[in-house]
């Protein structure tokens, strides 16, 4: 009955018309199905079962626990991934044969005394992470009758008056095998007394809390430790001399995230079981040993952002074996240039290098060519200069390339068509000349970021070949001629920049472009979730809500807007712009557009920032807007509005002054200016006498409202605060130029 869509009660269950006989039944799995809290209501009738898992349903509220506290054969109960919430009842103790309990991600009380389960001597594995440990009236003080092997307690903590009380009941635990204790509010000094109370200790992760001080390691080695985990604490000192001693057995180690500083302990180089470690986000300093890859296992060496120097080519062709390596973020300098390669081959196993943010200068070196299985290189933001090297077209397994943020010039090399590759960030550099044949074809490519270069010539017509092309940045470079129509073809496009890019052409129809002044889009790398397989990732920068925000993972997939701010906009907002009711943020400001605000903008319920300022738009705000619940950021200021501000109910009971300065007819009691028949303007409406570029923004409206694709490429320009406005003097820029020919 496993993963089946389920429903209702035990006492409901069938099989070929007739009810299932359950009443012998040893094990019974229930996951991942729909029953509701009804299926305890004839439990008592199982006096034979040993084994209950009912996780993954839609258990909600409290239990009745009449049915199963007479299971006193039950070994095994299953109830995570639930809602259920309540306090344990007393009765748990009746079960007096339980091996194992998982009541984790609930919403269950878990009192510190644990006397729901002190009579349960028979309990090995204990998991209730993601629950709630309450005080009691009176704290249970007993000896437990049971010894754990396993006991995970993860994010349970809400109060840091509890770590006290909880400490009393593990000190008493010698059996202890994995111990997880991560994400609470544990405070005080590491508990290494776990280490020497529980001798046969393979699992300790105390990441995520509250731990001060010095890290201070037993004399007598553990050395069953094979994981320990003491990351984002506030650990200082330095990494303790005896670590290696103490975990002679160690495979993973991880101390980011805290205090630390010195040197890193050479006998780390020793280690021959140590696969991964992470001494990232503190403040060692010093150089790397070669001996630290060069005569250990590591797969996963991990020393970014700390104050590290020296040379960084011996750790890189000193690291066989390892598979990933992170460097960013320290003081590396120096060139990479002076090697000779016919003395050395380059690591076959390195699959991911970075060596962002460090003070490395020079030539990129050629040599990373022969870095044939190399799928990951990150080199941003240093000072490297000339040419691309065409050793570079060599890497075929290449998935992922940021060289962006140095001195680079010249140009891309046109053979560079790594099969596999996805990503390729090469903005804030000076190279020039063409694309040329540069990513032909490349079918595999999600991401091109060549924003902020001197590339010149068109844009050629066999982009369309990049099939797969999701974001494409050619912003503030120097191409011209007309916009090819095969951009039409990219139907994966989600995010476009081709701002600040001049075209000399005149458009089809005559006009001319306007400058388009679109979001900074960076794209950056940082690190998420509890142990990824890579720590590089996307991050991008947007500016809405009159500030600057971060979106990475899946909520980049939420996030919709469109930013047309500081141009030269003429013509009416064309009230079909209402329609895009998904739409989070919409900033027009900074242009010249007339006419009234249309009332279809009530239809934007998901509208989180709109900016209308610093036009020309005159009449009266839409009362209706006061039905955009989710609206936080609100300007029409420096237009030539008339007539009572909205009612200040609901959100626009929160917008102040400041929304609607500039508009000497309005009126109303933020405005401290009452309203009267005097206080019209003379002029109710402006009607825009070039009446093209309003057909042009409609047409951009009418390509998005129809165009799923380049819907979702618009909606990614979101907000730009005025602050962040800057005005361009060049007549003829792409963007429209697009969205006329896609037509």
């Amino acid at each position: 009955m496993h993963n089946n869509t389920l429903q209702g009660s035990l006492i409901d269950i069938k099989d070929g018309g007739r009810k299932l006989e359950l009443t012998h039944l040893e094990e019974l799995d229930l996951d991942g199905n729909h029953f509701n809290t009804s299926v305890f209501a004839s439990l008592n009738k199982l006096s034979n079962l040993k084994s209950l898992r009912i996780w993954g349903n839609e258990l909600k509220g409290s239990i009745d626990m009449k049915g199963w506290c007479d299971l006193r054969n039950l070994e095994v109960l299953d109830v995570s991934d639930n809602a259920l919430e309540g306090m344990l009842p007393h009765c748990f103790s009746n079960l007096t044969s339980l091996r194992l309990l998982d009541i984790s991600r609930n919403h269950f009380e878990i009192p510190l005394s644990f006397a729901p389960f002190a009579n349960l001597s028979n309990l090995k594995a204990l998991w209730i992470n993601e629950n709630k440990m309450v005080m009691e009236p009176s704290f249970y003080t007993s000896i437990p009758k049971f010894q754990l092997e396993v006991i995970s307690l993860s994010k349970c903590i809400t109060f840091q008056q509890l770590s006290l009380k909880l400490r009393t009941f593990l000190y008493y635990q010698y059996d202890l095998r994995y111990v997880d204790l991560s994400r609470n509010n544990f405070s005080g000094t590491v508990p290494t007394w776990l280490l020497e109370n529980n001798t046969k200790l393979e699992v300790l992760s105390l990441k995520g809390n509250s731990f001060t001080g010095p890290l201070s390691l037993p004399s007598a080695p553990n050395s069953d430790v094979s994981f320990f985990d003491i990351s984002q604490n506030k650990v200082q000192g330095q990494i303790p001399s005896n670590i290696c001693s103490t975990f002679p057995h160690l495979r993973e180690l991880f101390l980011s995230k805290n205090a630390f500083e010195g040197n890193i302990p050479l006998c780390l180089s020793g280690m021959k079981d140590l696969s991964t470690l992470d001494l990232s986000n503190n403040l060692l300093y010093g150089k790397v040993p070669e001996e630290l890859i060069a005569k250990g296992l590591l797969s996963t060496l991990r020393l970014s952002n700390n104050n590290l120097s020296g040379n960084v080519v011996p750790v890189i062709l000193s690291a066989n074996g390892v598979l990933h390596l992170y460097l960013d973020g320290n003081n590396f300098s120096g060139e990479m240039t002076n090697v000779d390669v016919s003395t050395f081959e380059f690591p076959y196993s390195l699959r991911e290098i970075d060596l962002s943010n460090n003070k490395l200068h020079g030539k990129l070196p050629r040599w990373i060519g022969n870095a044939s299985f190399l799928g990951r290189l990150a080199m941003s933001n240093n000072s490297f200069e000339d040419s691309i090297p065409k050793e570079f077209c060599k890497l075929n397994s290449l998935e992922f390339l940021d060289l962006s943020q140095n001195n680079l010039s010249g140009s891309i090399p046109s053979c560079f068509n790594p099969p596999y590759i996805e990503h390729v960030h090469l903005h804030g550099n000076r190279l020039r000349g063409p694309l040329s044949l540069a990513f032909y074809n490349s079918s595999s490519i999600v991401t091109l970021d060549l924003r902020g270069n001197n590339l010149t010539g068109s844009i050629p017509k066999w982009i369309y070949t990049l099939s797969s092309l999701s974001v494409l940045l050619l912003k503030d470079n120097h191409f011209h001629g007309k916009v090819p129509v095969e951009l039409c073809k990219l139907h994966s496009l989600s995010i476009i920049d081709l701002s600040k890019i001049c075209f000399l052409k005149i458009l089809e129809t005559g006009f001319y472009v306007p400058s388009i002044e679109e979001h900074e889009t960076t794209l950056n790398f940082g690190m998420d979730s509890y142990y990824p397989d890579s720590y590089l990732e996307e991050v991008i920068e947007f500016t809405t809500k009159s500030g600057l925000f971060l979106y990475e993972g899946n909520i980049l997939s939420y996030m919709t807007g469109i930013d047309l701010s500081c141009n030269n906009l003429t013509g009416h907002i064309p009230p079909e712009l209402g329609n895009l009711s998904e739409i989070y943020s919409l900033n027009l400001s900074h242009n010249k557009l007339t006419g009234v605000i249309p009332s279809s903008f009530a239809k934007l319920h998901q509208i989180e920032s709109l900016d209308l300022s610093y036009n020309n738009l005159s009449g009266e705000i839409p009362n209706q807007l006061v039905e955009l619940n989710s609206l936080e950021v609100f300007s029409v200021a420096y237009n030539n509005l008339s007539g009572s501000i909205p009612e200040p109910k609901a959100q626009f009971g929160t917008f102040i002054e400041n929304s609607y300065e500039g508009n000497p007819f309005l009126c109303g009691p933020i405005l401290h200016k009452s309203c009267s028949k005097t206080d019209s303007p003379s002029t109710i409406s402006t009607v825009s006498e070039d009446k093209g570029e309003d057909v042009v923004l409609l047409t951009i409206f009418v390509v998005l409202y129809i165009n799923p694709y380049w819907r979702r490429a618009w909606f990614s320009l979101v907000g730009k605060c005025i602050t962040t406005c800057r005005y361009s003097n060049v007549d003829n820029f792409l963007t429209y130029h697009i969205f006329k020919r896609c037509v």
